[in-house]
């Protein structure tokens, strides 16, 4: 099936459990092509983007925002928000022309050491993405204490998160107009 499926994970370290989230939450949406976006981007300052314009890899985020048919977004949470690198990217693409979110199907997720599971930077998250007017879902999936919910290979190990990460990708499938899959 053609089709893109888009994973953005709020944490540069390649090792990161949002990272693997965000590889797990395509091995779970299904057969599309999951691209993960590069958002190790320079910071977002007015005075360059005057002199200088929209830098390449900000334009190369937005294309892949705009070819995707469904989005998922993984937060850490520092220091009670989200990361300011995801702060910079959102930051950044809301300068291209074109509203590149207008009407993406995202999910949100989030791995955090603490309790919550990174409730505050999924909260964060949510008011900093409603201006783009997404088809942002209701849902969303917080994994506490990510280092015991995942085996060595990056596959979420925890039943209950796995089942919950399950079915906010059959909502996200669904909110992208995709066919339900069989699941066994």
């Amino acid at each position: 099936m053609a089709g893109n499926f888009l994973g953005i994970s709020g944490s540069l370290r390649k090792a990161s459990y949002n990272r693997k989230l965000v590889l797990e939450a395509g091995r779970l949406f299904g057969p599309l092509k999951l691209t993960e976006a590069d958002i190790n981007l320079p910071l977002y300052d007015g005075d360059v983007e005057d002199e200088a314009g929209i830098p390449d890899a900000v334009r190369l985020l937005a294309e892949q925002i705009m070819s995707a048919d469904a989005i998922v977004v993984a937060t850490p949470e520092y220091n009670q928000s989200l990361s300011g690198v995801l702060k910079n990217a959102l930051d950044w693409v809301s300068r291209v022309e074109g509203r590149p979110w207008a009407g993406k199907p995202v999910a949100l997720i989030s791995a955090a050491a603490g309790r919550s599971g990174g409730a505050r930077a999924s909260y964060a998250l949510r008011l900093a993405m409603t201006p783009f007017r997404t088809k942002l879902l209701q849902g969303e999936l917080l994994v506490a204490a990510p280092a015991k919910a995942f085996d060595q290979s990056g596959k979420l190990t925890d039943e209950r998160y796995l089942n919950s990460l399950t079915t906010l990708m059959d909502e996200l499938r669904e909110t992208a107009g995709l066919p339900k899959l069989e699941r066994s």
